[in-house]
């Protein structure tokens, strides 16, 4: 096993991704994956960028990252693939190129497609499944890689996708890539009837985006639990949060014990996986336009990600090594 999972990293394949009871494996061990928003990543265009930013990550203690495929912030369109289902140069070619960067170090990369308005996003189900069958060509080779194929899915305006079209998401992708773990994330925490719906969509794993007020990192532990406990009665697959609360996104700005409060009680509960989110600054009539804009910007004139990081924020990136293991 140790020589074929060192031949597909060799090969730019990355370590195999899979699951496992309730947990994700790589190359067939469980891990805990800690990760970081990358979301603009696509903006970069530099593979150096690229390299310099996931060794910072791996050596403090990250494993994957999250980055989105379609993604347009700030009059930047960066989508890999358009509505019509055609690979956008250059960025679909950066996408690529992340993905065996990534796992090389033996990282997972996230893929993230969401429905929206406008000329960049897929706005209907033809279109969604135009790009999702093209991203799992393009991106067949990767066994690190896994799909979200439908953003905060539940949300009722130009996101939502039904749970109907989440199953044949899922079934269009598996029809190219049977291995592939797919997901479709929800804005706020599962019910338990839309648990089991998810279940019956065949989601890998779910990915709750929890609360994002001052009381949230201590529910975590038990909505880890709770979920454990209605999956039992249908299938158990991983609880990953996917996308916590983060700085810059309203008027609670959680501190660092915060970050460490909630990346705990997901571990110490069973959740396989847990993100140190970030994004720009949301706030009315903000003269900086949303800067830091951190993963959401990642374009050179904007900086590193990690350069873009304020010192609350750093402080809990610098405490990291050693606890996504």
């Amino acid at each position: 096993m140790l020589l074929a999972a060192l031949i597909g990293i060799a090969l730019g394949q990355g370590p195999v991704l899979g699951t496992d009871d309730g947990w994700f494996t790589l190359e067939g061990r469980p891990v805990f994956l800690l990760g970081m928003s990358y979301y603009g990543a696509l903006g970069i265009d530099d593979e150096k960028i690229f390299a310099g930013d996931l060794d910072e990550m791996k050596a403090r203690g990250f494993n994957w990252v999250r980055v989105w495929a379609t993604w347009n912030g700030y009059e930047n369109n960066v989508c890999a693939v358009a509505p019509d289902g055609s690979a956008r140069a250059p960025y679909i070619d950066r996408l690529k190129r992340l993905c065996p960067l990534a796992g090389e170090r033996g990282m997972v990369v996230d893929v993230t497609v969401v429905r929206g308005e406008g000329p960049d996003y897929p706005s209907g189900m033809a279109e969604h499944t135009r790009v999702i069958e093209t991203l799992a060509r393009e991106l067949l080779p990767y066994r690190n890689v896994y799909f979200d194929v439908g953003n905060e899915r539940n949300i009722g305006d130009a996101r939502h996708v039904p749970m109907e079209e989440v199953a044949q998401l899922i079934a269009s992708v598996k029809k190219a890539d049977p291995k592939r773990l797919c997901t479709a994330s929800q804005g706020g925490d599962i019910g338990d009837d839309e648990l089991r719906a998810y279940l019956n969509a065949g989601v890998d794993f779910i990915t709750p985006h929890r609360g994002r007020y001052e009381e949230s990192a201590g529910e975590t532990a038990e909505k880890t639990k709770h979920y454990f406990a209605v999956m039992d009665g249908v299938r158990r697959v991983p609880v990953h949060y996917q996308e916590p609360f983060r700085r810059g996104y309203d008027s609670w700005e959680p501190g660092l014990g915060d970050f460490t409060a909630d990346l705990d009680a997901a571990k110490s509960s069973g959740a396989a996986g847990w993100c140190f989110h970030n994004g720009s600054v949301r706030k009315a009539g903000d003269p900086t336009k949303g800067r830091p804009r951190r993963s959401f910007d990642l374009r050179r004139e904007e900086g590193r990600l990690f350069d873009q990081l304020d010192p609350v924020e750093r402080a809990f990136v610098g405490s990291l090594r050693g606890r996504g293991k």
